[in-house]
């Protein structure tokens, strides 16, 4: 008798949306510089930066490139007529105030705001200025952080708790016998579990290990606290300069203490602002004179890699192209990402690493090595990886 097949590792499922096009929502308390970010970071005056509480209400959005050196490259060797980088999706969400949970200031449309985006930059002020209020009266990011934490993490009990009462209602007619009531009481099960996380041990649910079932359930949830975090401290420019602030250790045991792994960047947006003013040239001999660069690529960065998204490539003269995918994608649902026609018709991928095609320096070159790969259905796509979609009639 042949030995038994070992069982095949299950796929693990991402927390979140399903799909690629995925938003960051900048959130924070009212005048910690959220507007000014969103306006620098999108070289827009779309966010409107003013010194009182609740001066942004609509959500403004802006489509920001991503920085890649890679893409950087395969312009230079392509010389395409036309480039097309990865962009971030960023949304600037006005400031949220103590209470937001229980509907004080404008505290339901801002949640409403927070659960329609799929990661958050949190903005934290760590820099005095007498003449920028702080809506709680003195600086505090540690605080600040909690004030967040906590609103976002009541409204989510309060939604879990609804749903609670929802599914229990309907529970107590279930029996044993059907597979629909043992899914639904297994569904009552798991919607308990992430309400005692969220309530007996005070975590955020992104920082619980799930399976994919309850991975299912919680991304049908919509929850605030299971979408991933970037702290963003917007500190003076002079101790961005140095390097050096009072509060950056304290952020940082908070954040290590509360949501540990969590990324946290010091920026500045005084910086970031007279930067933005200048001429490329201008930018780039200022920044070696203070001996500091921007911050706003590593930022948009980060927030892209938080919401698990990779991009590949396709490259010619006409056009060297980022396309952004979520990580585990297939060839045919990344092909299908330029057209439907290409996945529903997928016959196969050209795929060569982006590695291979800077060591070897021509298609040919990776060709003749023998790195260009055929790829089928199966295939899981890899960050940096560049293709060509052969599809049916």
């Amino acid at each position: 008798m042949p030995p038994k097949k070992a069982p095949a590792n299950e796929k693990k499922v991402l927390l979140g949306r399903p799909g690629n096009n995925l938003k960051i929502g900048i959130v924070g308390l009212p005048n910690v510089g959220k507007s000014s970010f969103f306006n620098v970071l999108s070289k827009t005056d779309l966010g409107k930066a003013a010194n009182f509480p609740y001066a942004t209400i609509n959500p403004e959005e802006a489509r920001i490139p991503v920085p890649d050196a890679r893409f950087d490259w395969l312009c230079e060797l392509y010389k395409p007529a036309s480039r097309v980088p990865a962009f971030l999706t960023c949304i600037d969400i006005a400031g949220l105030t103590a209470g937001a949970s229980t509907g004080a200031g404008l505290g339901n449309a801002f949640l409403s705001h927070v659960r329609a985006v799929d990661g958050i930059f949190q903005v934290v002020r760590a820099f005095d200025d007498a003449e920028v209020i702080h809506v709680e009266g003195d600086v505090d990011p540690c605080r600040d952080m909690e004030i967040i934490s906590t609103e976002l993490r009541l409204k989510d009990i309060e939604w879990v708790e609804k749903h609670l009462e929802g599914l229990k209602k309907t529970g107590r007619a279930l029996g044993n016998t059907s597979l629909a009531d043992k899914a639904k009481k297994e569904e009552i099960a798991i919607v308990q579990k992430i309400y005692d996380v969220l309530t007996k041990e005070n975590k955020d649910v992104r920082k619980v290990e799930w399976n994919n079932k309850e991975i299912d359930v919680v991304n049908g949830l919509q929850l605030l606290t299971a979408k991933p975090v970037t702290y963003l401290v917007n500190l003076s420019e002079r101790d961005y300069i140095r390097k050096k602030n009072k509060w950056l250790p304290k952020i940082k045991a908070w954040i290590d203490e509360h949501n540990p792994g969590d990324p946290l960047i010091p920026f500045s947006v005084a910086l970031e602002e007279r930067l933005a003013n200048m001429s490329d040239e201008e930018r780039k001999e200022e920044e070696q004179r203070l001996g500091v660069t921007s911050a706003l690529g590593k930022i948009t960065q980060a927030g892209y890699a938080s919401l698990d998204l990779i991009r590949y490539f396709t490259c010619g003269p006409d056009e060297v192209r980022a396309w952004t995918i979520r990580r585990g994608t297939k060839a045919p649902q990344a092909a299908g990402v330029i057209h439907s026609d290409f996945e529903n018709k997928f016959v196969c991928g050209e795929i060569m690493s982006y590695d291979d095609l800077r060591e070897y320096g021509s298609e040919a070159a990776v060709k003749a090595a023998g790195k260009l790969r055929q790829q089928g259905k199966p295939y899981e796509m890899v960050d940096g990886d560049i293709a060509y979609w052969k599809a049916g009639a």
